[in-house]
């Protein structure tokens, strides 16, 4: 069982409002926080678009937008009607206009977000009109969506235009992977258990493997994605994120800045990635499946829909072990999963077994949340010593007293901490800068040398060559599959 915590009332402006993100993930997951009674019902959500709309022309593109999002049983209509009451819009186009009327609609006397689900060249515009109306107030908070640039130079000059407006604790860069139930609980288990920390460093691990896998493609998002690629779009935020959740030391305490500033020194202290130790992958067609060059509406594109490689963290912790990060599209199975691998026993008593696999313990972030922990065990029945490998599984969907249809999702759970002015699962500026520092020499090396990346079939783990990132004869990628 869990408890429900109301946060204070609250004005959450919504730019972007009738954009995808918008009715795929914040107004549901908003509603299913006024459900359960965590925002409260004097609490308002208003819509802002460049589009001219009525405030019952929102109310209903919400109730839309919520049940195509929701399986049925969970919406009620007494519920519904309450949380589109706290619905109002205002349209607000750039520099034409709307932002006297967005001033007089926000309240003085209850908390105010500025939720930026918009592109991100329109960042500078809105952050400028928020400041120049007054409303980039003391207490105020602004709520960024990724990306965070493109490069360390753009990613620099986002941060000096919000820091021109905005105070440094004033800002949350969202990185919804950050707010997924496993991630949290990567830390819970690292930090809240004494069996762990002492085997966590390079004496024990043998490596670690951070896989984020996609079966579908580019799906419509050809300029975008073909602008940045899997480097750009997944592994400086989202993989970068796990790695620094995987690799940091323990914080002093668990609050913002404690937990910020140990990500930092991980991100740091990551070594250059040697190009050959690095392998990128572009999706090929197949029966009924289009080629990334298809689905981007591009010809002759060198951008990488898959990307693979081996680096190390230079530090008294994890000198020597290796992290194996691979993300791609179109891949066979999706799948995102942090694998911390142990090393193998230095001497088996089991004369038998010529090798014991180490234990490997898994943390699923998706699909099917939850932890794994892979051990030996004697295999049951008569005939002697014969050793086998079973999971002890905690599977968060098979733990009824969890309540798993009412826990938040990512989205639910930050915009909540936005609320309540908790900043622990957001980036700070200087952790962002410094991941664009490490991976930009990486982007630009292969940018340089103008290579191509390899041709993989769909529905497979990826180019088979990513195999060769690991020492011959040892341990290979963990197989893609749920």
């Amino acid at each position: 069982m869990y408890e429900i915590i109301p946060v204070d009332p609250f004005d959450l402006v919504l730019f972007g409002a009738t954009g995808d993100l918008s009715k795929r993930e914040i107004l549901p997951g908003l509603y299913r926080r006024f459900k359960v009674a965590q925002m409260p019902p004097d609490s308002r959500v208003i819509g802002s678009a460049r589009t001219a709309m009525s405030q019952d022309g929102f109310r209903k593109l919400a109730a839309e937008a919520i049940e195509a999002a929701l399986e049925a049983d969970a919406i009620d209509h007494n519920s519904m009607g309450g949380f589109l009451d706290c619905l109002e819009y205002v349209a607000v186009d750039g520099e034409r206009g709307g932002w006297e009327e967005l001033a007089r609609t926000i309240r003085d006397d209850v908390i105010a977000a500025y939720y930026l689900s918009v592109a991100p060249k329109v960042f500078p515009v809105l952050v400028r009109n928020l400041k120049d109306s007054g409303l980039a107030r003391k207490g105020a908070r602004i709520v960024v969506e990724k990306p965070f640039g493109n490069d360390l130079e753009s990613a620099r000059a986002l941060n000096s235009v919000l820091s021109d407006a905005f105070s440094e604790a004033q800002i949350y860069r969202i990185d919804h992977y950050l707010g997924k139930e496993t991630v949290q609980n990567l830390m819970a288990l690292r930090f809240g258990n004494i069996l762990f920390e002492p085997l966590w460093n390079s004496r024990f691990v043998d490596h670690v493997q951070i896989t984020v896998a996609e079966e579908v493609g580019i799906e419509g998002r050809g300029g975008y994605y073909d602008d940045s690629g899997a480097m750009r779009d997944m592994v400086q935020n989202h993989l970068m994120q796990l790695l620094c959740l995987t690799a940091m030391e323990p914080p002093s305490t668990f609050s913002a800045d404690a937990v910020r500033d140990e990500k930092l020194k991980v991100i740091r202290a990551l070594e250059p990635v040697d190009p050959e130790c690095l392998v990128r992958g572009q999706y090929g067609g197949g029966p009924g499946v289009r080629s990334y060059l298809g689905d981007a509406g591009i010809d002759d594109s060198k951008t990488e829909s898959y990307v693979a490689f081996r680096c190390g963290i230079a530090n008294w912790r994890w000198a020597g072990t290796p992290f194996y990060l691979r993300t791609g599209k179109r891949l066979r199975k999706r799948l995102s999963e942090v694998a911390i691998v142990f090393r193998s026993l230095p001497h088996s008593i089991f004369s038998d077994h010529e090798s014991i696999d180490g234990n490997v313990l898994a943390i699923r972030l998706q699909p099917n949340e939850g932890i794994t922990m892979r051990l030996t065990i004697k295999e049951p029945g008569p005939g002697g010593m014969r050793l086998t490998n079973v999971p002890l599984d905690m599977s968060f969907a098979d733990a009824p007293l969890l309540e798993m249809k009412e826990l938040t999702n990512a989205y639910e759970r930050l915009i909540m901490d936005v609320i309540r002015g908790n900043q622990t699962l957001f980036m700070r500026n200087d952790e962002v800068e410094a991941a664009w520092k490490w991976a930009d020499p990486v982007i630009g090396g292969w940018e340089a040398s103008g290579s191509r990346p390899l041709i993989y079939d769909p529905g497979t783990d990826g180019p088979a060559s990513a195999a060769k990132l690991f020492p011959k004869g040892g341990a290979g990628w963990r197989p893609i599959e749920h």
